[in-house]
């Protein structure tokens, strides 16, 4: 029979701090191990090969999974690369105890999404293909080309109207406008 193992991470650009959690059916799991560890994903790799080593004669099912954040999909990539199952969930779905307010504290964190892997609180984060990836890059950068080129013209009309340059017809940025200013003179 298949061991179920649940690894949380709670990843940040500075640390990840890992929970590996075996849930029971009474709801009650336990977490088997903590640690924290540099950015990377081979130092998730090493602790999830640690933990197989002083588990040798169980067959592991494991599954881990992070917040959506900072990382984007990078981390999930890299370790589905090396053949682990990762999972990353949406933070706003996560079920949250009522009541009273808790610190935020990174095991503490790393154990909450370990849990919510083992008991189905959450909903995930669709992963685009390496296709959809790029189209949602290309229509950032558009977008942003967009956002500067406003910004530009701004930047320009404004300079024309200090210097007291009035465009006399009402529509601006057309072949006559763009004719228009390579002929001013300041």
């Amino acid at each position: 029979m298949k061991r179920i193992i649940e690894i949380g991470m709670d990843v940040h650009t500075t640390n990840y701090t890992v929970c590996i959690y075996e849930p029971s059916l009474n709801g009650e799991g336990k977490v088997l191990f903590q640690t924290q560890v540099i950015p990377e994903t081979k130092n998730i790799i090493k602790v999830i090969d640690n933990f197989k080593k002083k588990n040798p004669n169980d067959e592991l099912d494991i599954t881990c999974g992070y917040e959506a954040g900072c990382l984007e999909y990078s981390l999930y990539h890299d370790l589905f690369k090396n053949g682990i199952k990762c999972i990353i969930l949406a933070p706003t779905t996560m079920k949250v105890e009522r009541g009273k307010r808790k610190i935020k504290n990174d095991k503490r964190d790393a154990k909450m999404i370990a849990e919510a892997l083992a008991y189905g609180a959450y909903s995930s984060v669709y992963v685009p293909t390496d296709q959809g990836n790029v189209i949602k890059e290309f229509i950032r950068m558009r977008d942003d080309i967009k956002t500067n080129l406003k910004r530009i013209k701004q930047q320009i009309s404004s300079l024309l109207t200090r210097n007291g340059h009035h465009y006399s017809e009402t529509n601006y940025w057309t072949t006559k406008h763009l004719k228009w200013l390579k002929g001013l003179l300041f």
